[in-house]
């Protein structure tokens, strides 16, 4: 089999490794770029059932790589989009407490809004029901800067522009192994052999497993959860004009069904989380024995399901009941009826979850000699893209 050469090696090409690669590009455009992707095309995994938000920022603890990435990287994003003529929507969102009882955490998520430097008002309920008038609510925070993108046509758009700048794009290249040298290291994978001086993995959903083929510490396990979704049917359309959050439980780790307006059109409900039985298992019935069995036995998943098995229990039941599902969707918007509503494909978020049962809530991104490992990268992973390429390119270059 024919060795080829690279000096950077991206393995993953969802939209992070797809960014990382384009940075690189930019910078360096002497360099040889090699990004290899186990499907048959890119953005297949969570790129590919990506809820299309361009987040704010105002969720996330203010000085993690999530808040300061975010930031950075929907500014990096917008201006990717106007200069490619990618269409995106800035639409606004709202962050609504239905009752007093979730008065308090809204005030903190506002706060972290202000120091997050995100532009936000509260509103009170005449002002949310300008916004939007079918939302349930005694108070919301009003985000004019949250909006919506295609993320599958923008890491297309990326994917073409690696290629341009002379890098090479392999799919179907699943890599079995890492052999490492002082000067190199050799990518083995079921498409072709790689010599590279230095190598980027983002692989998502398999980020600790690549981590442990090429012998990197990573202190977690990622564990899938499926999110399952519904979309409003044309005729009920009227009922959201943009996007519309709840408060998050503070006791659980997931953000709770909300209503997401898409770039194409039509308006997409949920979603809940519950554990998939495998780490691509987008349909109740895909079980992956290998993948069930790691979750299962692991630890750290028993502790997190003692700790919140009643709102995990309350996600379980949504997943099979629709009635359930309609009932957490009314808490938002009391118009919404069963009718309304037609099941859409769901996504399978790459959870890292820590031996102690807690949810890694920041990005990880790992350096060691001649390897830049992202090992963690939930939303807003997508919005904030061409920053965290941005950062590993800073990374790398200091070993050049």
């Amino acid at each position: 089999m024919t060795l080829h050469q690279a000096d950077i090696t991206v393995v993953g090409g969802g939209i992070v490794g797809l960014a990382t690669a384009y940075q690189l590009t930019r910078e360096y455009p002497e360099k040889k770029v090699f990004v290899l992707e186990k499907e048959s095309r890119v953005a297949q995994h969570q790129t590919g059932h990506n809820s299309g938000v361009l987040h704010s920022g105002i969720y996330y603890r203010p000085g993690t790589l999530r808040a300061n990435n975010c930031r950075a990287g929907k500014l990096a994003m917008e201006e990717f989009c106007r200069r490619e003529e990618i269409s995106y929507d800035i639409c606004g969102k709202v962050i609504v407490a239905v009752n007093d009882s979730e008065l308090p955490s809204l005030e903190k998520i506002y706060e972290r809004g202000q120091i997050n430097g995100v532009n936000c008002e509260m509103i009170d309920q005449s002002r949310l029901h300008e916004l939007e008038p079918h939302a349930a609510g005694v108070k919301a925070i009003h985000v004019p800067e949250t909006g919506i993108v295609d993320y599958v046509q923008v890491a297309e758009r990326m994917a073409e522009r690696v290629r341009e700048a002379e890098g090479e794009i392999w799919t179907n290249a699943e890599v079995v192994n890492f052999r490492r040298h002082s000067d190199h290291i050799v990518v083995e994978s079921e498409a072709g052999i790689v010599e590279s001086k230095f190598v980027v993995t983002c692989a998502g959903l398999q980020s600790d497993r690549v981590a442990q083929l090429a012998k990197e510490q990573f202190n977690a396990r990622i564990v899938p959860f499926r999110g399952e979704y519904y979309e409003l049917k044309p005729e009920a359309h009227h009922l959201c004009k943009s996007l519309i959050y709840p408060v998050p439980d503070p006791k659980f780790p997931f953000l709770g069904v909300h209503f997401t307006r898409m770039i194409h059109g039509g308006v997409e409900c949920g979603p809940n989380a519950v554990l998939a039985f495998a780490r691509e298992g987008y349909r109740k019935s895909d079980i992956n024995f290998r993948d069930l069995f790691e979750s299962l036995s692991y630890n750290g998943f028993w502790k997190l399901a003692a700790e919140n098995w009643q709102a995990g229990f309350g996600e379980m039941w949504r997943s099979f009941s629709k009635t359930a599902f309609v009932k957490a969707l009314q808490h938002l918007i009391p118009e919404i009826r069963g009718e309304h509503l037609v099941s859409v494909p769901a996504g399978v978020r790459a959870q890292a979850l820590s031996p102690d049962g807690k949810l890694i809530d920041d990005f990880i991104i790992n350096e060691s000699e001649r390897m830049v490992l992202v090992g963690n990268a939930p939303s807003p992973a997508a919005t904030s893209s061409l920053n965290i390429g941005k950062i590993i390119v800073e990374k790398l270059a200091g070993q050049f």
